[in-house]
């Protein structure tokens, strides 16, 4: 029997090989565990950074609230934690790792959402048991200046709070990094059209939206169905020659891409009608599309236009990388993911 589990976990390793799940190597950059301030309530001007929280009480993070002084409280909580950053140009995302909270929570960083799991009343629903990973949009952080994370959690029943982990802001030592950045701001625009796609489509009156993010932390609560995305961009004359491969990171759910109007890559059916519209876990694959060499057009500029479909809960272009990196750095990373996988086969088997 023991052999039989052992191969059916080393089968689920050797899945999904573009997967980034086994290559999260997490680097502390800001150590957040210990004191911070809270205080039992609601209300919606607590997560701006000039909030004057001298009031609030001291707490120890990561702990229960209960073994904090609150004993016996269910319901509505917030934490606040002020915080400096000094970079060291780093080209990784840069992540918050809230640790594990009972049972639902918001993350703020100066007064922006970054992330979410579960969901407040009165559709209540737990997430005690979810490891939180929220990306810090490019430039939110305040660089030698003061910053300021504010958590709203709600507990339903028993321990509340900031239970347990290691509090702080991370990178991933093995992220895939692009040679080009994509990441930061897109035009969007909920609905469907597929005029949208095209390179001389006038995007002026888009919304602008922060790529990656969940759409619903940007505006859209709740929204399901299609929306769009574009961005203008260059590409360098020194990658010409290259083989190049667009990034598209993890999308919830489905998505097609056009590039200067032409499709290159898509995940997923998205031409059924909507209620027959099905999907499985793509939400979880890394979306990597190989550029053909007559699709970019230098140096005039490039119109990328994404084409996403989300069935329920979270939506959009929500974890990068989100970029274009060579072929052969894509395959450095790939040899990277098979080398880790068979280095956790291998120790199966010992």
């Amino acid at each position: 029997m023991k052999l039989i589990m052992q191969l059916f976990f080393a089968m689920l390793l050797f899945q999904n090989v573009n997967s980034s799940s086994l290559a999260e190597n997490w680097q502390k950059i800001i150590d957040l565990n210990g004191e911070w301030k809270f205080e039992i309530g609601d209300q919606p001007a607590w997560n701006q950074p000039d909030f004057n929280d001298n009031s609030w009480s001291k707490i120890t993070v990561p702990s229960s609230w209960e073994d904090q002084g609150f004993p016996g409280y269910d319901g509505f909580a917030w934490y606040r934690k002020k915080f400096i950053f000094t970079s060291q140009n780093f080209p990784n995302s840069l992540y918050l790792l809230p640790g594990r909270i009972d049972d639902v929570d918001e993350a703020y960083l100066n007064g922006q959402l970054i992330g979410s799991e579960g969901s407040f009343p009165p559709n209540y629903q737990t997430a005690y048991y979810q490891f939180r990973k929220y990306l810090i949009p490019p430039g939110l952080l305040k660089l030698n200046g003061e910053n300021v994370i504010a958590v709203r959690v709600f507990d339903e029943e028993l321990a509340g709070g900031i239970l347990e982990g290691d509090i702080g802001i991370f990178i991933d030592q093995d992220e895939l990094i692009p040679e080009i950045n994509l990441a930061g701001i897109w035009k969007f625009k909920t609905g469907d059209s597929l005029n949208w796609k095209e390179k001389q489509y006038q995007d002026d009156q888009w919304q602008q939206i922060t790529v990656p993010g969940f759409w619903e932390d940007q505006g859209q609560r709740d929204y399901d169905g299609f929306a769009w995305y574009r961005l203008h961009f260059k590409i360098p004359a020194q990658l010409k020659k290259q083989k190049l491969i667009l990034l598209l990171g993890k999308i919830d759910d489905l998505d097609e891409c056009f590039l200067n109007g032409s499709r290159i890559g898509h995940t997923g059916d998205m031409n059924a009608p909507p209620e027959e519209i099905s999907f499985d876990n793509e939400y979880r694959e890394l979306r990597a599309y190989f550029i053909p060499d007559n699709q970019l057009l230098l140096p005039e500029g490039n119109i990328l236009a994404v084409r996403v479909y989300d069935g329920f809960i979270d939506g959009g272009i929500y974890e990068g990388p989100v970029g274009i990196i060579t072929r052969e750095s894509y395959l450095k990373w790939l040899d990277r993911i098979k080398e880790q996988k068979w280095n956790i086969f291998e120790k199966l088997f010992k």
